[in-house]
């Protein structure tokens, strides 16, 4: 009856500070898209709105499907290393992972509109594959905050561990959103194109967390405690785009795209409770699990207004510029209980904009490409740091029926994370991310 006690004040304190994702993490995460399509595209930072051609550009911006001369296939494979940086009370752990990843695949089928009258000149059919957001990370934190959250042993109130002896946290995740877009775009009087997509989203992420506390009473006592939590949200989504390009001129290309909302249906698999104490003045070890509990909701993510401006040199280059707008303040859950998320959703985001400039130039078969990106970050309370700034370079080189290309991207951000929510007292560990992608796309033409 004792153990049974023990247990129960133990699930209190540690369950209460639940350290997985929160339901408003998980709705930024799932409102977020990635630079991670072919290298070309990856090489000149997204920029792509007001350009197609290429067919992570239909992602963007569905109108650029019918901006390609013929038809094409093309595979693109990256290769991404993570460094993380996680900060706490004076100590820093680096920790470098390497994840490799097919991250785009698709096609487009160019159809032409011979012998007509009506100003349509061609209608283009796509589908592509990609990698919206991917989840691979793990990292880990420790220090000392010399605060205690564990006070009274629970075999004798007489017992008080008020000296802390440090933390440890350590966060694995995995898993990714896979976005497969359908396309179909038309060009009319050589000036125009227009185009709307369908996309589907399959999306599944883990998260493991294991938190470690090391407290003694002063005396020679010690309680160390260990919690392991674990976290897995999957379902699918579905959402439209609608763009168009203009041609003002043969030199000047301007694009606008909308992108509804994702609707997700989502699952998540939670254990709240894998705990273990050591007590070492009565030397036992004391566990307790709690099981899975399932529960099931719904997601909507903010909708995206991109708008894009070109300038083509001609046969010799390009500049690109695209300026995408979303208001996350917008996520809204449902399907259970969320009037305290979604009012955290109101007032603890906004709307921010992501910036994108990309340039290409031609020498003869071979082009040379760069692009810069800038994402602010969500949160009010963010700090500059937070928001995402990168840059990136490539190049390209054809061959008869096709072509290769080849990107480096890199970009760097920090975040907070805050182990003991319920505690003020405690620091939020300072997380320093810094991403490298090296991306190969193949193309063929069909």
């Amino acid at each position: 009856m004792k153990n049974l006690l023990i247990i129960a004040m133990l699930s209190v304190a540690y369950v209460s500070n639940s350290q997985t994702l929160s339901y408003n993490d998980i709705g930024v995460l799932f409102s977020k898209e990635k630079i991670n399509g072919t290298a070309r595209y990856n090489a000149m930072s997204g920029a792509f709105g007001a350009l197609g051609g290429d067919l992570s550009a239909m992602d963007i911006n569905p109108a650029g499907a019918a901006v390609f001369l013929k038809s094409e296939f093309s595979a693109t494979f990256n290769v991404r290393n993570t460094q993380t940086t996680a900060s706490y009370y004076g100590n820093s752990e680096p920790i470098e992972n390497d994840y490799t990843n097919l991250s785009q695949t698709g096609g487009v089928f160019v159809f032409r509109n011979y012998g007509s009258n009506d100003g349509w000149g061609k209608i283009a059919v796509g589908f592509n594959y990609s990698i919206a957001n991917d989840f691979e990370n793990m990292w880990f934190a420790q220090g000392n905050s010399n605060f205690p959250t564990w006070i009274n042993d629970p075999n004798d109130p007489n017992i008080q561990y008020l000296n802390s002896d440090g933390q440890y946290f350590e966060n694995t995740t995995s898993g990714k959103n896979y976005k497969y877009s359908f396309t179909i775009a038309s060009q009319y009087n050589n000036n125009l194109y227009l185009g709307a997509s369908v996309n589907t989203y399959d999306v599944e992420s883990y998260q493991r967390i294991l938190l470690e506390e090391y407290n003694n009473d002063g005396n020679g006592n010690t309680l160390d405690a260990s919690l392991i939590q674990e976290l897995l949200t999957y379902g699918e989504g579905i959402s439209f785009t609608l763009g168009l390009i203009s041609k003002p001129n043969e030199n000047i290309r301007l694009g606008i795209a909308y992108q509804s909302p994702v609707w997700y249906n989502l699952l998540e698999d939670y254990v709240g409770e894998d705990l273990e104490l050591y007590l070492s003045n009565t030397n036992e070890i004391i566990s307790s699990y709690s099981g899975i509990n399932t529960f099931d909701y719904k997601l909507r993510t903010p909708s995206k207004l991109t708008g894009s401006f070109a300038y083509i040199f001609n046969n010799f280059g390009l500049i690109s510029f695209d300026y995408i707008y979303k208001n996350y303040s917008k996520i809204n859950l449902s399907n259970g209980n969320f009037v305290a998320e979604n009012q955290s959703f109101l007032t603890d985001m906004e709307s921010t904009g992501e910036f994108r400039l990309g340039t290409e130039w031609r020498f003869k078969n071979l082009s040379l490409r760069g692009g810069y990106h800038y994402e602010k970050s969500p949160y009010k309370s963010a700090i500059t740091s937070d928001n995402v700034e990168g840059f990136s370079i490539g190049a390209g080189y054809k061959f008869r029926g096709g072509k290769i290309d080849f990107s480096y991207q890199k970009d760097t951000n920090t975040a907070p994370y805050n182990f003991y929510p319920q505690y003020n007292q405690v620091n939020s560990a300072n997380l320093d991310f810094e991403n490298s992608i090296f991306t190969t796309t193949i193309v063929f033409n069909i």
